[in-house]
This record gives structure tokens, C-alpha cells and sequence, in this order.
């Protein structure tokens, strides 16, 4: 440790020092030294306070340096029985469950169980610091009538019901800490030398209350020395905070000031300058931890339970299996690659589909559907949770993914707070509580992992970089403290006390109030500014771009003039400008057979587009769990009416009320097939009469003017030398002179459609699909079906042999250019460059800088 540090002298200061002063105490009370002990505020200061004992204290025996819990286990070991409270989220969910069961809420035991055990754990430290007698008389009582404050309002009813059901079960349990307050402890002591924090602690009072004039106490926060000036740094966003961070980090330690303690404020933020270190070869020690749950190995089990409902999705059964050992199999890429193509949002309808395909190349794809059924039946029906505990992990184990989390720290915390290493916790009898549901056992799995933490691993070395609280940085010594976070959100001067307790009852209760946690937290605060090297960030916006104020007491600090800009400890690099030459590929050696009019589109559009998305089939994945949209609504509409003709032909008619019935039957045939929600297609489904009826009004005109429907949505195929022309039309009618009508549907703007037939050679959609019909001479319209007042309308190209004719020469000559070798370049300008797939291989917002 430096010599010059403020906490050295706190410690070792031959007066003031808290170790001479413990010597003195020793000395003046006869007292000897291995029959006295120390509190220290948190585990981390007993390293500590033993250190600075060998460096400054007396020879011969050392004072047995001991927070509360640790001593309390080396007094004796507890074993929760019964109804104990064991501060494991595992058993405690389930012992809520009884009580709530008992207390007459059996119906909502699984929903309100969190919310007892969170009170709990609130009064818990309460409850142990009384004797076990004393717990169930008195303070049982207080605590019982601060419960039936406001119970007389049917608002509160409810929670102070909890309130009571927490309350009897805390008073009724016993604690590890038990054992502290028992005469046969108090034999084995002579002294009792509290080192108190920045907070007290209500087990400790009672300790020294039990002690009496046996009790000392020393104050570690430091006194006196005014708080040094701190530089400070004022970042964009969440990542610039970040970076400048782990940069202040990095400066600190190439200035040897190691270890420089990283303040978590933020555990999102910490892990994010956790990462930039370990980037840069820095591995933190993190002595907070994060949340288990929000680890890979909690997300494999939580993926798994998710994937196994009745109505997972498609995606959450993809994200099981891709988490499995054979993720990477080629039968998991061909079902996901299905699935999409399909967009079978719910993986039943999937399984419906495949069980009812004649398609040869899906029966791998069936036989593997079934085989994943057979993993997902079992955790259908509800058990008792010891049983679920065995299901679960013989799901793991099916699915590969056991030794996966055997074989990783995190999953091993996972496995343990659990309990899933089988024989490792007791028999059925470890787990009452009735029979659980999947949905529920999977809530009590989440509410688990959501309480545990987890702490990565400590190296053999000595850390350099050392994450931990504000607070527990009292009587520790570090190079550098730097502190991200430092705004109003995250580094609040007063902050908000946990529970939903008022002030009143944390005043009954002897809960922390909202003045004692200011009072801690500013103390904590001066603590950090008093290290010799102090760097404070914090940002300007949020993530979603919100302005975001620093903190009050960095405020304060400017108010004080007690704060110090300090420059970036980012060193600028210079980066040389390099443009990205115009792609200009060749697709000779990539030869296209089948031509469709999307394909063909993509060349004229973009010859670069058509390369990539085309002849190297690149193409992106379309989401599964996308919101219906008015594509969705377009395939929908189409599917109605193609089915509304089809049943026309078998049951014709010229009834107007018999037509609603089939095209309404209609409707719902495609919305179950296409397996749409109501919920979901809510929007459309209000359009849908508007639609009907002006299409219904459409076509009784259409059939006055003769047409006839002859088939909807044929395949059609034309050769055309070496290629083939392919494609499905909407639907091909006859007029009274034999002449072929091919309609394209569409459900867009009219006036767009309008536009689309304004010149014939410039319009490629109608003058395709002309050329896959083998008549001459033809017609062909877009019919647009609209809900607005002009309904659905035809919008004829006149001139739709003449475009077909020149499209079909200007096929042949371009694709005989391709098959030259002519260039493929990217025309980088107009809508078509917006939203295109292939923008970011052609490079269009890199080499527009070298124009």
C-alpha cells in the first residue's frame, strides 16, 4: 500500500490510527487479543484488516477479524429445516407457496409467492437481531401491527395479508446468525470492537447491546481531510462512457496506479467497459456480480423450458435446437430455412403442415419434427417439482445441452441454484408444494435465477482492476477510483429505499429510511473523492437519445469548484481515406435457366442486385415473429380470392348473398391457413367489408362485359432459347372473342397503379406475365382492390403485346451480354438503392466519397 494514502493512515496512523486504537483498547481492558473480536462492515475488509494488523499492530496473537455471518459459521453450522428462511430463491419460493397455501391463498400462491419472499428477505436482518424468544413475542407483534395499518382499504388489503404471512414467517424462523446471540457465544469472547460503516447494521447494535460495556466502537469513514478535486469527463452516449472508461482504466494502469477500483453503478454499463478491457487484454475482478439469469447458461435453460409450451413459437423452437449440441446439423438449417420460406410463426402450425405434406423432400423434415415432439410431450403435463427438476434435465440431456452447462462456471451456478445435480439435495421431500404447471415451474425457474448472482471466477494474481460498490471502498486502498454513472439515474444523492413500504412503517419497522440511505450514500461519495486519483463520468443522452443531467453530487462538486475537466485519455489515430472502388463483377460463369419477373426486374432495377441476390443466391432471412403487415394483408387477399373462384366454379351462382357466404368462406380459410391471429389481423379485418363489397361490385361488372374466370394463380412456363420463363399469375380470364385476360391483384394506391401502366416499356410485371401465356394476342389489366370510396378498378396496359414483344428481345439480349462476361455495376442511384438487400456488399456509402 502507499505510504501517503489516506486509508494508511487510516489504519496505521500511530494515534488516530483504527489499529493502534485497538491496541489500546486491548491494553487499557486487560483483554486478550485471541479472545476479542472485530466487525468489519463487509467480507472483503477482514483481508484487509488482517494486512494492516501485520503491518502495524502488536506482536504475538491477532484479534480474530470477522464480519457477522462469517462468524457465525465458524460458531456453528445452521442448517435451515422446516419452515427456515434459507436465503436460497430455490427452497424459499417453494416455503411461500405452503404459507400463502395455509393463509388461504392457494389459487395465487404461485403468483404472489416472489412478492412474500421479497418481503422477507426485507425483514429478515430485522428479525435476526433479536433473540429467537424475543422474535416470536414482541417483535412479532410490532411487526404484525404495522401489517393492519391501512388493511381496513380494500387497496390494501391484499398486501398486508403479505405482509402478515411474511411476518409469521420470519418470527417462526431461526438463522445462522442465531448462534451470536446465544450466552454460550458470549462466553467465548471477552470483546466485541465494532468497525462501523457508512450504514448501521441492526444485528450489530444488538451484538453490542448484548456485550454491553464489553463493546467498543471505532468509525472507519474517514474524518477530517477535505475530499480532493476530481476529474472529470462528460461522454456522448452509453458506449463513449464506456470507452472513455476503460480508457481511464487502461491510462491508470500504464501509470502503475494499480489497482483501480471501476465503481459498478451500473451493471449494463460495467460489463459493457468490462468487455473494452478484456479487449485490450485486462481482466477485471468483479466482487459484485451480475444477475445469473442474465448469463448464456440461464438462456440456454430458459430457451429450452420456452421452446417446450404449447404455444411456442417457431423461433423459440429454432433458438432450442441451434442451442443444442446439433445446432449446426444440416437437418436444423433445412427446417429453419422451411420455416421461413412458409413464415409459420407457431411452431404447431408447422407441425400441422408437415404431418399433412405429400412433398418427398419432407420427410426428413417430418421424421425430425416428430422426433422433436417426443422431447417436448413430457414437459406437457403438470407434477410435483422434484419431478420437473429430473424432467428438465432429461430434456438437457436429449437436447445435448447438459454437458454444456457442466462444462461451463456459469452453468454450474445454474445446475446448483437449481438444484438439478440429481442426489446432491435430498429426496421429493426437499420440494413440497402440490403440482406444478409448466408455466409455472418455468416462473419459479426465472424468479431463481433472477435472485442468484454470479461472480466470475478470481485469478491466481493479484487484481489490477477491481469492480465492486461505492460503499466498498470504505478502508481499502486503490491506486485510482474511477466512477462511471455519475448521473442523476444511476448515482441518485438520496436514493430510493427497497420495498413498497411507507415512511411510517420503516420507522416502526426499524427499516433503513430514505434520510439514513442520503446520509450513507453522500458518505460514501466524500470516501471515493478523498482517493489521491479520482475520475468521474457520466453522459449527456441515453440510449434512446433522452438528455441525461449528472449526478446532484457532481453538481454540488461544481458548485464547490471541487470538479476538473480533464482531457480524453483516447489517443486519436489517424485513419487513411480509402474509397471502395465501383464494384464491376461478371456473372458469366453463374448462368441463370429459369427467369422470373422479380429476377428480371432485379437487373433492370440494378445489375449489381441481380448479381448478388440472384446469381449468388445472397439473400437475408425474414423474421418469423414479424408483425402483420400490409404484405401479409396483400397474400391474404390474394389466397381469398383465389379460393372465392375456385368454389364460384363448383357452385356457380348469381345470388349476391350466396357470393358473400363463399367469399366470406373464403376468408376464413385463408386466415387459417396462413394461421393469422384475430388480434393480429384486427386492422385488416375492420378494412375487410369495405374490401369484400367493392370487389363483389367490381365483379359483377367484370362478368357483364363477358370475361369469364378461367384459372386462379397457375404455374406458367415459356422457353425463350436458352432460358425459361417462369411465374404464377394471380388469375387468367376469357373474353367473348377467346381472347385471354391475364389480372394482376393489387391492394397498393391507385394512383401508383395508375402510373405503372403510363409507359408500356418501363413497366416489366404486365409484359412477363403476357409472355408466359402461349396466345398471340391478349389482354392484360392490374385490377386494384381498394377500400376506399372508388373500390376496386380495372387499369388496362393498352398496349401489353408491343411491351411483351420488347421485353422479350431485351431478355435475349442482355442475358447474351451476361453470358459474355459484361460487367454487373452497382447504379447506386434512386428508391431502389433505400431499402435494397444487397447495399451493403456493393459498398454504395463508401464509394460514393471516391466520385
Amino acid at each position: 500500500m502507499n505510504e501517503g494514502h489516506p486509508v494508511q493512515a487510516l489504519w496505521c496512523d500511530p494515534v488516530d490510527g483504527v489499529v493502534a486504537r485497538i491496541v489500546r483498547a486491548l491494553g487499557e481492558r486487560e483483554l486478550h487479543a485471541a479472545r476479542t473480536v472485530v466487525l468489519v462492515p463487509y467480507a472483503q475488509l477482514m483481508g484487509v484488516a488482517r494486512a494492516m494488523w501485520a503491518r502495524c499492530g502488536s506482536p504475538g496473537f491477532v484479534p480474530r477479524f470477522e464480519t457477522t455471518h462469517n462468524w457465525a459459521r465458524s460458531a456453528g453450522g445452521f442448517v435451515p429445516t422446516g419452515y427456515d428462511i434459507a436465503h436460497d430463491m430455490a427452497r424459499d419460493l417453494v416455503t411461500a407457496q405452503a404459507l400463502l397455501s395455509q393463509a388461504g391463498f392457494h389459487a395465487e400462491r404461485f403468483a404472489m409467492a416472489g412478492r412474500v419472499v421479497e418481503l422477507a428477505y426485507q425483514l429478515a436482518p430485522l428479525a435476526a437481531a433479536v433473540t429467537p424468544e424475543e422474535r416470536v413475542e414482541g417483535w412479532a407483534r410490532r411487526a404484525a401491527g404495522v401489517a393492519e395499518a391501512g388493511s381496513e382499504s380494500e387497496w390494501f388489503r391484499i398486501e398486508s395479508a403479505l405482509i402478515r404471512v411474511a411476518v409469521a414467517w420470519v418470527s417462526t424462523s431461526g438463522f445462522a446468525t442465531d448462534v451470536l446471540l446465544r450466552e454460550s457465544t458470549r462466553s467465548q469472547v471477552d470483546a466485541l470492537i465494532v468497525l462501523e460503516g457508512f450504514q448501521p447494521d441492526p444485528l450489530t447494535q444488538s451484538l453490542c447491546a448484548l456485550w454491553g460495556d464489553h463493546a467498543l466502537h471505532l468509525s472507519l469513514v474517514p474524518a477530517g481531510a477535505p475530499p480532493q478535486p476530481a476529474a472529470s469527463h462528460v461522454a456522448l452516449d452509453p458506449e463513449d462512457e464506456a470507452q472513455l472508461a476503460a480508457a481511464c482504466v487502461l491510462r491508470h494502469l500504464a501509470e502503475d496506479r494499480a489497482p483501480v477500483a471501476l465503481i459498478a453503478t451500473d451493471r449494463a454499463l460495467t460489463r459493457r467497459i468490462s468487455a473494452q478491457l478484456a479487449a485490450q487484454g485486462v481482466v477485471t475482478h468483479d466482487e459484485t456480480g451480475w444477475k445469473l439469469s442474465t448469463t448464456r447458461a440461464a438462456a440456454t435453460l430458459m430457451t429450452a423450458l420456452r421452446a417446450c409450451a404449447h404455444d411456442a413459437s417457431s423461433d423459440q423452437v429454432l433458438e432450442w435446437l441451434k442451442g443444442g449440441a446439433d445446432g449446426d446439423a444440416p437437418t436444423v438449417q433445412a427446417l429453419e430455412v422451411r420455416l421461413r420460406r412458409e413464415g409459420l410463426r407457431d411452431w404447431s402450425a408447422w407441425c400441422s403442415l408437415v404431418a399433412r405434406s405429400e412433398k418427398s423432400q419432407d420427410v426428413a423434415l417430418l421424421a425430425y419434427t416428430e422426433a422433436i415432439e417426443e422431447r417436448r410431450a413430457p414437459m406437457v403435463r403438470a407434477r410435483a417439482l422434484a419431478e420437473w427438476l429430473r424432467a428438465l434435465r432429461e430434456l438437457l440431456e436429449a437436447g445435448g445441452q447438459w454437458q454444456l452447462l457442466v462444462d461451463d462456471f456459469a452453468g454450474g451456478k445454474v445446475i446448483g441454484a437449481l438444484w438439478l445435480d440429481a442426489g446432491a439435495h435430498g429426496d421429493d421431500d426437499e420440494f413440497p408444494g402440490g403440482r406444478h404447471t409448466l408455466a409455472e415451474f418455468s416462473a419459479w425457474v426465472r424468479d431463481v435465477l433472477e435472485d442468484a448472482s454470479f461472480v466470475p471466477p478470481a485469478g491466481d494474481q493479484a487484481p489490477r482492476v477491481v469492480v465492486l460498490p461505492l460503499y466498498q471502498l470504505l478502508g481499502r486502498a486503490f491506486g485510482a477510483v474511477v466512477i462511471p454513472g455519475c448521473d442523476d439515474r444511476r448515482l441518485p444523492a438520496s436514493p430510493e429505499p427497497p420495498g413498497n413500504w411507507s415512511a411510517a412503517q420503516r420507522q416502526d419497522l426499524g427499516l433503513p429510511l430514505r434520510e439514513t440511505l442520503e446520509a450513507a450514500q453522500r458518505a460514501a461519495w466524500a470516501a471515493a473523492l478523498r482517493n489521491p486519483c479520482c475520475e468521474l463520468l457520466w453522459r449527456q443522452s441515453d440510449v434512446t437519445g433522452e438528455p441525461v443531467s449528472p449526478s446532484p453530487l457532481v453538481q454540488a462538486l461544481r458548485l464547490d469548484h471541487a470538479l476538473e475537466p480533464s482531457v480524453d485519455p483516447r489517443l486519436p489515430r489517424e485513419v487513411a481515406v480509402r474509397p471502395t472502388a465501383v464494384p464491376q463483377p461478371s456473372g458469366a460463369l453463374l448462368p441463370l435457366e429459369n427467369i422470373s419477373t422479380s429476377v428480371y426486374e432485379d437487373l433492370r432495377r440494378c445489375p449489381y442486385r441481380f448479381f448478388a441476390l440472384r446469381q449468388l443466391g445472397l439473400r437475408s432471412a425474414d423474421e418469423l415473429d414479424a408483425e402483420v403487415d400490409k404484405r401479409d394483408f396483400g397474400n391474404w387477399l390474394h389466397a381469398v380470392l383465389g379460393h372465392f373462384h375456385e368454389a364460384l366454379i363448383e357452385t356457380p351462382t348469381q345470388d349476391a348473398q350466396e357470393r358473400l357466404a363463399l367469399i366470406e368462406d373464403a376468408a376464413q380459410r385463408s386466415t387459417r391457413e396462413m394461421a393469422l391471429s384475430d388480434a393480429e389481423f384486427l386492422p385488416f379485418a375492420a378494412a375487410w367489408p369495405a374490401v369484400r363489397d367493392g370487389y363483389l361490385g367490381w365483379f359483377a361488372g367484370h362478368e357483364a362485359s363477358g370475361a369469364v374466370f378461367v384459372e386462379a394463380e397457375p404455374w406458367k412456363e415459356q422457353p425463350l432459347g436458352k432460358l425459361r420463363l417462369v411465374g404464377r399469375l394471380d388469375r387468367i380470364d376469357r373474353m367473348p372473342d377467346g381472347q385471354a385476360f391475364v389480372i394482376d391483384y393489387k391492394t397498393e394506391s391507385s394512383s401508383v397503379t395508375k402510373e405503372r401502366v403510363k409507359e408500356p416499356t418501363e413497366d416489366t410485371q404486365l409484359a412477363f406475365y403476357a409472355a408466359l401465356v402461349a396466345d398471340d394476342t391478349l389482354r392484360a389489366a392490374y385490377v386494384n382492390v381498394g377500400e376506399k370510396s372508388s373500390g376496386t378498378q380495372t387499369v388496362e396496359q393498352p398496349a401489353v403485346v408491343e411491351a411483351r414483344d420488347a421485353l422479350l428481345a431485351g431478355i435475349i439480349e442482355d442475358f447474351a451480354r451476361i453470358a459474355q462476361g459484361a460487367a454487373l455495376p452497382p447504379l447506386g442511384e434512386g428508391a431502389v438503392c433505400d431499402y435494397c438487400a444487397a447495399r451493403g456488399l456493393c459498398r454504395k456509402d463508401f464509394w460514393e466519397l471516391s466520385k
